[in-house]
């Protein structure tokens, strides 16, 4: 039996953990992160859960096609997003997937490996 290791997607993966933030290859992002299938950003000023909006993500979803739906990682623990973002986000089409930013970080890995077109936004841990 010959055992093949999967070629790793194309874009940014999340490799690890550090601090409060996380570890993409060898940069290390301090804070909150901001994915997209061909990007990684530093999400600087990043709300507390409370207060997010879809304007907090910048233009995370604008990318084409269109996003089939976004993880929202919300820290070291689950905590749901008000349900007026939500509301919102489903208007635009998206979707949004929550769970604490640790789990919404292995899902991008399993969810790109799976070439889905999905977008993340990862509160610090």
């Amino acid at each position: 039996m010959e055992l093949n290791r999967d070629e790793a997607p194309a874009g940014p993966i999340v490799t690890g953990f550090s601090g409060r933030g996380f570890r993409i290859r060898d940069t290390v992002f301090p804070g909150g992160l901001l994915l997209t299938p061909e990007s990684a950003l530093p999400w600087e000023d990043c709300p507390a859960v409370e207060a997010l909006t879809p304007g907090a993500l910048g233009s995370l979803c604008d990318i084409d096609p269109a996003p089939e739906f976004m993880l929202l990682g919300t820290g070291g623990g689950l905590i749901q997003p008000p349900r007026a973002f939500v509301r919102a986000m489903e208007e635009r089409g998206i979707g949004v997937d929550v769970m604490d930013s640790r789990a919404a970080a292995r899902a991008w890995g399993v969810l790109r490996a799976e070439q889905r077109w999905i977008v993340a936004a990862l509160m610090p841990l």
